[in-house]
């Protein structure tokens, strides 16, 4: 298949549109960020920078880090970021962009989300590392893709839209898997693990109100409640969701490791965090 100019948009100089990226500049080993700062902060551990480029919220280092070639690329904010970003590295990595067709070889990635979230239960305190094992999307981003009851929970999600007794105004959410052996891999024995809730937003959607009211005021208290065998809830983020599924649909490694920079359970917040992020950063280059 020849991909049309419309569907995969090149730019001038043979880059991704959004990402501004080249083919050749693309490591195996992703790790992805948020913030477009958190790049260098990830990169100043690289033994040696090979390229890098910026454009908009999207920030790109590649180097090597003890013998391994990674790339560090910042997202932005929020699943739809996330579509963008997960879609640009597969066709970086999946599609000869001479020809816009699709290599003959299909060539895997591994991505490993580092983020921050909100705690949602009395074990995840302020500075907790957690691993989603399971993602809760709010934002509705899988459900535009066939492919998506394919890589979905199924009854990990009729079990929680029974327990919230969800409207379905907010639209389906959807339940997708981060890669087992990556979460092994990562997390190893020093992480708690978990279900995440990939939020549409960052107040509204987390239970949040400051000036407006939520629609459903016991959201927080069902969410914190919710038991799917030995699994529960442990925390709010914005972006674990669309990772794990489109990189399943894609058949790429994904996975999500947070740090807790808020317990929504204690109501306390830390502000001055991004000091204490870099010791999660050191141990993903250490394990990815």
């Amino acid at each position: 298949m020849k991909y049309p100019e419309s569907e995969l948009i090149i730019n001038a100089d043979g880059s991704a549109f959004h990402l501004h990226l080249q083919p050749q500049y693309l490591a195996d080993k992703v790790i992805l960020v948020g913030d477009p700062g958190r790049v260098n902060t990830v990169a100043r551990h690289f033994d040696s920078v090979e390229y890098e480029v910026s454009s908009r919220e999207f920030h790109t280092i590649t180097g090597t880090y003890q013998g391994k070639r990674i790339t560090v690329q910042s997202t932005g904010i929020g699943c739809d970021n996330i579509d963008i970003t997960v879609n640009e590295l597969d066709s970086l990595a999946n599609i000869n962009y001479q020809t816009r067709e699709d290599n003959p070889v299909f060539r895997q990635l591994t991505m490993v989300r580092i983020g921050t979230c909100g705690g949602l239960q009395p074990e995840t305190p302020i500075g907790t590392f957690i691993a989603s094992q399971k993602s809760i999307g709010f934002d509705g981003l899988l459900n535009y893709y066939a492919q998506r009851n394919d890589v979905c929970d199924l009854e990990l999600e009729s079990a929680f839209v029974r327990h919230m007794d969800w409207n379905p105004q907010k639209g389906a959410p959807y339940v997708s898997t981060a890669d087992p052996e990556l979460v092994d891999r990562i997390a190893a024995n020093d992480m708690v693990r978990g279900i995440t809730i990939a939020a549409g937003g960052f107040y509204g959607p987390q239970g949040r109100q400051i000036r407006m009211k939520i629609a459903d005021p016991d959201q927080n208290q069902k969410v914190e409640s919710f038991r799917y065998g030995n699994l529960k809830i442990c925390n709010f983020e914005m972006e674990s969701s669309a990772l794990a599924g489109l990189a399943s649909i894609l058949g790429h490694k994904a996975a999500t490791v947070c740090m807790v920079i808020a317990n929504r359970y204690a109501h306390k917040m830390n502000t001055g965090y991004k000091n204490q992020i870099d010791d999660l950063i050191k141990i993903v280059l250490d394990r990815i």
